[in-house]
C-alpha cells in the first residue's frame, strides 16, 4: 500500500513537472518576441552609446525584393521614411520606375531599380549581383512571394504555377541571402529579413506548396541566424497572417480588411518598427494574438481547421467566378 502511493506520489510530481515545463515552454515561445522589443526600447537609455536610426546600425542602403505591391512597396516606403536609400527589385520596369519615383519625390532619399522575375530560377541572380555591384546592403529584405491563384487541391494547381511557387518562395530567399552574406561579413553588419506566413504555423491543405514554402523560411531563417549571429549579421523571420494585399484578391472577405486583416501600409509600418529588436515577429499586433490562440490547439487540430478555412475561401472564390459569368 506505502508502495503504491509512493508510486502515485512520484506519477503526480512528474506530471506536475511536465506540466509546468510545458507551460514555460508555450510562454518562452510566444513571448519572447514581446519581451526582445521591450528590452530594446529600453536599451538606450542604458546603453546611450549603441546606434539608435536604422542607417547609424545597418547602413544607407536596404534592398527589398518584391517592392512594387502590397507589402514590399510599403516596407521600401517606410524604410524610405526613416533615411535609407532602396534598391527595388521586381518583375515589372514600369513598376519599378514609378515607384522609384515616388520614393524619391516623397522622402528625399536615392532609390535603384532592378528588374527581375524570380519565377525564371538560375539565370535571373547573376544579373542581380551585378546590378549591386558597389552598393553597400545594410539591410536585405526578401519579400517576394507567390501563391496559389485560389486554394485549391494539388492536382488541380497548374505545373507552371506550382514551379512558380517553388522558384520564387524558396529560390529567391535561398539565393538572394546566398549572395549578400558575404558583402555582410565584409562590413561587419547588416541584417536579413525573410517574409514568411502565417501558413507555415501547420501543414495547409488546400494551399500545401504555398504553406510548406512558407514553412522553409521560417526554419532557413532560424539556422542562419545562428550560423550569422558571431559575424554581427542579425535575422529576422517575419510571419504574418492575412493582410489586403493582392495575393489575396480571390477572397472579397479578405480584400474588405478589418481588425484582424489589416492594411499593407499599416502592417509595414508596424513590422519595421520590430527591425532589429527581435528575431521573430508576426509584425502586427492582431496577428500575434491570432497566433497564440491557434498554437494552443494541437498541430492535427490546426491542420483540420486550416483545411476547411482554405475550401470555405475556394468556395467563395467560385461562387463569385460563377456570379460573374452569369452577370
Amino acid at each position: 500500500m506505502l508502495f503504491a502511493f509512493d508510486m502515485l506520489s512520484l506519477l503526480s510530481g512528474f506530471v506536475y513537472f511536465v506540466g509546468i515545463w510545458a507551460l514555460a515552454v508555450f510562454i518562452y515561445d510566444n513571448f519572447v518576441s514581446v519581451v526582445s522589443i521591450i528590452k530594446s526600447l529600453l536599451q538606450p537609455y542604458f546603453q546611450p552609446q549603441l546606434p539608435t536610426t536604422l542607417v547609424d546600425k545597418y547602413g544607407k542602403w536596404a534592398v527589398i525584393t518584391g517592392a512594387t505591391d502590397g507589402i514590399g512597396k510599403e516596407y521600401a516606403k517606410e524604410l524610405a521614411k526613416q533615411g535609407l536609400n532602396v534598391v527595388l527589385i521586381s518583375r515589372t520596369k514600369a513598376k519599378l520606375v514609378e515607384v522609384c519615383n515616388q520614393i524619391e519625390s516623397e522622402y528625399k532619399v536615392k532609390t535603384k531599380w532592378i528588374a527581375a522575375d524570380f519565377s525564371k530560377g538560375k539565370e535571373v541572380y547573376s544579373h542581380i549581383e551585378n546590378e549591386l555591384a558597389g552598393i553597400p546592403v545594410g539591410i536585405l529584405v526578401n519579400n517576394v512571394g507567390k501563391m496559389y491563384d485560389y486554394p485549391d487541391a494539388l492536382e488541380n494547381v497548374p505545373e507552371d504555377v506550382l514551379w512558380d511557387i517553388i522558384n520564387i518562395n524558396i529560390g529567391s530567399v535561398t539565393m538572394m541571402t546566398h549572395m549578400i552574406i558575404p558583402y555582410m561579413k565584409k562590413q561587419g553588419k547588416g541584417i536579413i529579413v525573410n517574409i514568411s506566413s502565417g501558413s507555415e504555423l501547420q501543414p495547409l491543405p488546400y494551399m500545401a506548396v504555398y504553406g510548406a514554402t512558407k514553412r522553409f523560411v521560417r526554419t532557413f531563417s532560424l539556422a542562419i541566424e545562428q550560423e550569422l549571429s558571431e559575424h554581427n549579421i542579425e535575422v529576422q523571420c517575419v510571419t504574418p497572417l492575412f493582410v489586403v494585399t493582392k495575393m489575396n484578391q480571390y477572397s472579397e472577405t479578405v480584400m474588405q480588411g478589418s481588425l484582424m486583416v489589416p492594411s499593407a501600409q499599416a502592417y509595414a509600418r508596424s513590422t519595421v518598427f520590430t527591425l532589429g529588436k527581435t528575431k521573430e515577429t508576426t509584425g502586427y499586433w492582431s496577428h500575434g494574438l491570432q497566433y497564440f490562440i491557434m498554437k494552443l490547439s494541437p498541430e492535427r487540430v490546426r491542420t483540420r481547421i486550416g483545411g476547411k478555412m482554405c475550401k470555405k475561401l475556394r468556395q467563395e472564390y467560385l461562387d463569385t467566378q460563377h456570379k460573374e459569368k452569369a452577370m
